[in-house]
């Protein structure tokens, strides 16, 4: 019997359904932020981007990237992944958050699989996360990154990127250091760059997009 959302068995056992939520869901910009999604019509901070409207909102689509380009930042960016049961691999819900345009930080449907590194959470072929923390589809997730810019003297790399990233409030990279730029990304030089949500055919939908700029 089901009674308020608990599943009771005769009269000795009860189950209660749980819902994962991230400690970050709906974190609010700090001041001096660049909101580049809070809103309809912030869509306007994105070339080609364009409102999602769905039973539960207005949100924002993928294969976008931002008008504005960034350097040295911090990031807050919520995304939901479709139910996609026929789908396998890559195929599931697959996009991406690039970094200026050059270090992608995946996002698929990896819920219960082993966390590789071309899976949910990885930097794309370069570093697996420590954990999976993929929810299931259809849930809201969040990426908290924080990310430091390659430095060049001239055309010649001084030093890497790095990044932190935390998915669903749970540290996945630890300063880890992009050697080097990730599948699809845009060559490294001294100049900042967008944030590129990617498309890979599938309707992934995001939302509460912010950046702050540091030093």
């Amino acid at each position: 019997m089901i009674d308020n959302g608990k599943l009771i068995i005769g009269i000795v056992a009860e189950m209660k359904k749980i819902e994962r939520k991230s400690p970050t869901l709906g974190a609010e910009p700090p001041k001096g932020a660049v909101v580049l999604f809070g809103k309809e019509g912030d869509e306007s901070n994105w070339n080609v981007g364009k409102i999602v409207e769905l039973s539960d909102g207005k949100f924002l689509n993928n294969g976008i990237k931002s008008k504005e380009a960034f350097g040295n930042f911090s990031m807050h960016v919520e995304f939901r992944l479709p139910w996609m049961p026929n789908s396998r691999e890559q195929g599931r819900g697959n996009s991406g958050v690039y970094l200026q345009d050059r270090y992608e930080v995946q996002v698929l449907d990896s819920f219960g699989l082993k966390g590789l590194n071309n899976e949910c959470g990885g930097i794309y072929t370069l570093h697996a996360p420590k954990v999976n923390m993929c929810y299931p589809p259809m849930v809201w997730q969040t990426y908290d990154i924080d990310f430091t810019a390659a430095t060049f003297e001239g055309d010649k790399k001084k030093t890497p990127a790095r990044s932190t990233i935390k998915h669903n409030g749970v540290l996945i990279h630890d300063d880890v250091e992009l050697k080097g730029i990730t599948g699809g990304g845009q060559p490294e030089t001294a100049m900042p760059g967008p944030i590129q949500l990617q498309n890979h055919g599938d309707p992934v939908v995001f939302r509460n997009i912010w950046v702050m700029e540091k030093k």
